[in-house]
């Protein structure tokens, strides 16, 4: 089973995990075609290999022209001293130039650089004659990148209107419709906006529907995200494995002002989807709303001890704290001795009830597994003064407490919910049909280690059994004597 696996001592953002996922040899075309294809103006994006840390890593960037850029990789204006800055920023906002770190370090330094640039704002001679003066002639002919222009969405630059775009999840959903990816990587940046524009939503105290993307909805993100979905389904990979996401401390200012680490999006996300977060001793936002939205869209669990590592990939991030901002990543393949069995974690939720009836304790289980739960039990307990009661027992995935507990609270009178995390292994499974005298019959098909073995599904042998009139064990024979 080849699956990605990612590593989050330095925390996750979109451009790391691009840049990481490139490394490990994501389809390049691919992600040419699709961020060449967005119906959006003002960015051009760079390939290219940085050291971090000592460590040759993989770098994505997303540069934008003054009038979009959000300053997310500007320490100064991130971390630095607000009445100041803020003047700065308003001066320097429409100042169409290369971000600030790319003259000091190996951003050019690299020959095998590659940009591509977006809708004709910049040109290649533009781009040169802008910047002869800043980093010298020579040095510019050296390094001069590979350019790629959409000429669909081209404007020229008196044709360029000076405003802040501020896009809501219905503007963003269209413009990811309209780009040229598979369905798949389609479906995934759409439950990543979906995700952040929830969080983002409940910051605010408003619908998802009605948020206006601010940040998230800001190009660089919806670049980056559309990135992370073609990236991501080219690697062919069948999930996404973590272990905690180390996070910072301190401020970090946004469109909104200063905030606290982790930042509201960030946080809601965490809590909703029971994301593993680990606080460092270390001041700055390592986790990024992107990189949590991401992982809460694709995770599937922790990882398995035993693998081969087939690929590994460095993401570099743009931001310098005090310990490098790299993301390394792996695709994996599970031990074949142990492919057959999967290893999660998920939450165990138990409550007491001694003052509900039988219907109603059918009721509840109903709601509970159709809500998701992988599994619902009632056990007999005797509680206080020798009262007969029921325990009930739920199994969950990590992102469905809430929702869980959100049922037993409103449908039983118990007054608290006991929640235990527990490492769970279970058996690939899939689901066939074998035809026999009275039909097509469903049945569960599990790979287990000693080999294949099935089940034959109650519901769909029942239905048989009933429209031909013959017993039921008269169907399961039939099953038996035609399953291959």
């Amino acid at each position: 089973m080849r699956s990605l696996f990612l590593e989050c001592k330095a925390g996750i953002s979109g451009d790391m995990l691009v840049a990481a996922m490139l490394d490990m040899g994501a389809d390049k075309k691919a992600l040419d075609k699709a961020l060449l294809s967005i119906p959006a103006k003002g960015f051009m994006y760079e390939i290219s290999r940085v050291n971090k840390g000592g460590l040759d890593c993989c770098d994505f960037n997303v540069i934008l022209d003054g009038e979009h850029d959000n300053h997310d990789h500007d320490m100064e204006y991130l971390h630095g001293d607000a009445d100041e800055h803020d003047h700065e920023h308003e001066e320097h906002c429409h100042d169409h130039v290369l971000p600030s770190h790319m003259p000091e370090n190996e951003h050019l330094l690299d020959h095998g650089n590659e940009s591509a640039y977006h809708d004709g704002y910049y040109s290649e001679h533009d781009y040169m004659h802008e910047h002869e003066v800043q980093l010298g002639h020579e040095f510019l002919q050296a390094h001069k990148p590979h350019i790629l222009t959409n000429h669909d969405y081209q404007a020229d630059a008196e044709e360029h209107e000076h405003h802040h775009e501020h896009r809501n999840l219905k503007d963003i959903v269209e413009i990811i419709n309209q780009v040229q990816m598979t369905e798949n990587a389609r479906a995934i940046a759409l439950k990543i906006f979906d995700i952040l524009a929830e969080a983002e939503g409940e910051a605010h105290g408003v619908p998802k529907d009605e948020v206006h993307f601010h940040e998230v909805g800001a190009l660089d993100s919806i670049v980056d995200i559309i990135a992370i979905a073609v990236c991501y389904d080219s690697l062919n990979v069948e999930g996404l494995y973590t272990g905690e996401l180390c996070e910072g401390s301190g401020t970090v200012r946004c469109q909104h002002g200063i905030l606290p680490i982790p930042v509201p999006a960030t946080a809601n996300i965490v809590k909703k989807y029971n994301l593993p977060l680990k606080i460092m001793p270390v001041e700055g936002e390592f986790v990024t709303p992107t990189g949590a939205a991401v992982v809460a869209a694709l995770r599937v669990g922790e990882v398995s001890e035993q693998y081969q590592i087939v690929a590994q990939g460095l993401g570099a991030g743009k931001r310098t704290y005090a310990i490098p901002s790299v993301l390394r990543g792996y695709i994996i393949n599970f031990d074949v001795s142990v492919a057959a069995v999967s290893v999660e974690k998920i939450y165990k939720l138990e409550t007491n009830l001694d003052d509900i009836s039988g219907e109603a304790l059918g009721y509840v289980m109903d709601l509970l597994l159709n809500a998701g739960a992988l599994d619902v039990c009632y056990i007999p307990i005797y509680m206080k003064k020798n009262r007969p009661a029921y325990q009930l027992q739920v199994l969950c995935k990590p992102e469905l407490v809430a929702a869980m507990e959100e049922i037993i609270y409103n449908e039983t009178s118990t007054l608290g919910v006991r929640r235990q995390m527990i490492e769970r292994s279970y058996l690939a499974r899939h689901e066939e049909e074998v035809n026999t005298m009275y039909g097509p019959i469903r049945v569960k098909v599990c790979e287990a280690p000693a080999g294949e073995r099935y089940a034959v599904e109650f519901e769909s042998a029942a239905a048989a059994a009933k429209e031909h009139n013959v017993p039921l064990q008269e169907v399961y024979r039939e099953v038996d004597a035609n399953f291959t």
